[in-house]
């Protein structure tokens, strides 16, 4: 069982309020590493629900000479993130910064976010290692920290109530710890170790009469398998893989972006011309 400091260091330092121009959530610190090409400098990645951040994603349709035909591209705006210094259970101070979106998927409802801040943070949370993922039980005690209505993070305790809920075609987890408008982006985390287990990202709600109630305690958080489908999909193994870098990870980016552009623009929109290294390792991209 964590002490009430663990609990703290694990739970609450590492989540973040996250504000757009519209909008506004929770959000998870999940990297801060030294990075390679900037010395003393550190690269700071948080995650969060893309729905938070949606209105920073701007979908442009240009002419593309090349093609000669319209082209969809995407344009990020960057987004505000707090971060939170505390004296044991005490908030200290608030410190914004801004980040720019180095990944998003719509299904999955999950976006990652590189900080402009550059210094090193301590409480980062710990994902919960993809082979522990089919140990969980019912009820493992879980938590929720974030945001809720835009206060400074609290946490919340409770059970797991279901383990897989199928959703839009997605999988979820199912927990009465409370969450409210502006937990999205936020943390579930298991009680007894501490791990990130996925985002809180959806409330149940029914109408009664001409208002709607709330029920927290049936909320629904990204299920932990997507964490590891959305890091894959999206090149971002780093955030994941200590054999895998960030500037590994822009660079196959860039290269999938490059590829696709390629198959548009030669036809080559057949499946039995995927590029070899979509899915693959990060190793297997090396020439």
């Amino acid at each position: 069982m964590l002490s009430k400091a663990e609990l703290r260091q694990k739970v609450l330092y590492p989540v973040v309020r996250v504000r757009t121009d519209k909008a506004g959530g929770s959000g998870v610190l999940i990297y801060s590493k030294p990075d390679s090409k900037d010395e003393g400098k550190f690269i700071n990645v948080i995650l969060t629900c893309q729905h938070v951040v949606d209105d920073c994603i701007k979908v442009k349709k240009e002419w593309n000479p090349v093609a000669q035909a319209d082209r969809k591209r995407d344009i990020m705006e960057e987004v505000t993130v707090e971060l939170f210094d505390y004296d044991n259970s005490k908030v200290l101070s608030a410190n914004a910064t801004k980040g720019n979106i180095i990944g998003y998927d719509a299904q999955h409802d999950i976006a990652a976010v590189r900080l402009y801040d550059p210094r090193p943070h301590k409480f980062v949370a710990e994902l919960i290692p993809e082979e522990a993922i089919a140990k969980l039980e019912l009820p493992d005690p879980v938590w929720t920290s974030g945001c809720s209505l835009l206060h400074e993070p609290f946490m919340n305790p409770g059970t797991a109530t279901f383990l897989r809920e199928i959703i839009d075609q997605k999988e979820y987890l199912m927990s009465n710890a409370p969450s409210i408008f502006g937990n999205s982006g936020g943390g579930l985390f298991h009680g007894d170790t501490g791990y990130l287990l996925g985002l809180t990202s959806r409330i149940t709600s029914i109408q009664l009469g001409f208002g709607t109630d709330v029920m927290t305690w049936m909320g629904f958080s990204s299920h932990p398998k997507r964490f590891y489908e959305f890091f894959r999909e999206q090149e971002l193994h780093f955030l994941f893989d200590e054999k895998d870098d960030y500037y590994s990870a822009m660079s196959r980016r860039e290269k999938r972006k490059k590829e696709a552009l390629r198959a548009v623009l030669t036809g080559a929109d057949d499946e039995s011309e995927t590029p070899k290294w979509r899915g693959s390792n990060p190793q297997d991209d090396e020439e």
